[in-house]
C-alpha cells in the first residue's frame, strides 16, 4: 500500500465512524442547535461532536499532523506536512431538516493540495473516494464526468451564502444564468455537490464563498473523476471567491457566460 493509499485508509476509517455518530445523534442534536454567521448558518450539537471525534482519531492514527476544521479553526501545517481538513457535517441546514443531503467530509493535504479524501453519506451509506493520481470511486465504481459539449443542455448545480445582501447578488446572477443552461440544481452540501459533477449527475457546479472545508475532499473527487476545478485561492481562479467545477466540453463557455452574467466579481 501507498503513502497516498495508506491517508485514503485512515480517512475512510475515520469518516465512516463519523457517520455513525452524525447519524446516531441526529434526534437529540437537533434540540441544541446554535447560530454563526447569520440565523439561517446553524450549528448543531453534532457538527461539534463529529468534528471532536475526527480529531480525536486522527491524533491516535497520524499523530502530530494538524486538522484544520470547520467547527474549532487550526493551523495548515508546515511545507511538506500532511494537514488533514474536515467538515463534520456538510449541509447542516439539510441535517436539521431531515433532507438526506449531507456528508461527512474528510481530506488530506500537503502544501493546501488534497491528495486522499473521502465524502461520505450517512443516510445513504455512499462513500466517494480519491487520491491523487489514482482516479475517483463511489462505492467500487470508477467515476467519469458527463460528455456534455453544449451549455445550454447542461445541467448546472450551485449554491447560496446565508447572509442577505450575497443571496440577493447570487440570486440575481443565477436568473441571469437560467436561460443560458438546461436547468440549474441546489442541493445544500457543496462536497456532494462537487461528487455529483464527478458522477456526471451534473454537468458543471459553481458557488461563491466557500471555505477549504467545504471544497477539499470533493475538489479533489471531481478533479479525478476528469472536471476542471479552479479553486478560489488559486492562481488560475474564475473568480476571486468562487469555486468552480465542470465538465471540459462545457469548462469555457460556462466560465466566458458566468463571466458575462456578472458571476466571477467578488461578492460582498
Amino acid at each position: 500500500m501507498g503513502a497516498l493509499d495508506e491517508l485514503l485508509a485512515v480517512a475512510v476509517s475515520v469518516a465512516r465512524e463519523a457517520a455513525e455518530l452524525a447519524q446516531r445523534s441526529r434526534p437529540s442534536a437537533i434540540t441544541e442547535v446554535d447560530t454563526k454567521s447569520s440565523k439561517t448558518d446553524v450549528v448543531t450539537a453534532a457538527d461539534v461532536a463529529v468534528e471532536q471525534l475526527v480529531r480525536a482519531r486522527l491524533s491516535e492514527l497520524r499523530p502530530g499532523e494538524p486538522v484544520f476544521g470547520e467547527e474549532t479553526g487550526g493551523a495548515a501545517g508546515a511545507p511538506g506536512q500532511v494537514c488533514w481538513v474536515v467538515d463534520p457535517i456538510d449541509g447542516t441546514v439539510n441535517y436539521l431538516y431531515g433532507y438526506p443531503s449531507y456528508a461527512v467530509s474528510l481530506a488530506a493535504q500537503v502544501d493546501g493540495v488534497s491528495v486522499a479524501a473521502v465524502v461520505l453519506e450517512p443516510l445513504s451509506g455512499r462513500e466517494w473516494t480519491a487520491v491523487r493520481g489514482g482516479g475517483s470511486w463511489c462505492d467500487g465504481v470508477r467515476l467519469g464526468v458527463s460528455d456534455a459539449t453544449r451549455l445550454d443542455l447542461s445541467l448546472v448545480a450551485t449554491g447560496f451564502a446565508y447572509r442577505v445582501e450575497r443571496r440577493e447578488r447570487q440570486a440575481a446572477g443565477v436568473a441571469r444564468l437560467l436561460p443560458k443552461v438546461r436547468d440549474i440544481r441546489r442541493a445544500g452540501a457543496a462536497s456532494l455537490d462537487l461528487c455529483a459533477v464527478a458522477a456526471g449527475w451534473v454537468d458543471a457546479y459553481f458557488e461563491h464563498g466557500l471555505s477549504r472545508w467545504d471544497w477539499a475532499g470533493g475538489a479533489l473527487i471531481a478533479e479525478e473523476a476528469g472536471a476542471v476545478v479552479r479553486l478560489p485561492d488559486a492562481v488560475d481562479a474564475v473568480g476571486p471567491d468562487l469555486t468552480f467545477c465542470a465538465t471540459p466540453g462545457i469548462a469555457d463557455r460556462l466560465r466566458d457566460v458566468l463571466e458575462e452574467v456578472g458571476m466571477t466579481e467578488k461578492l460582498p
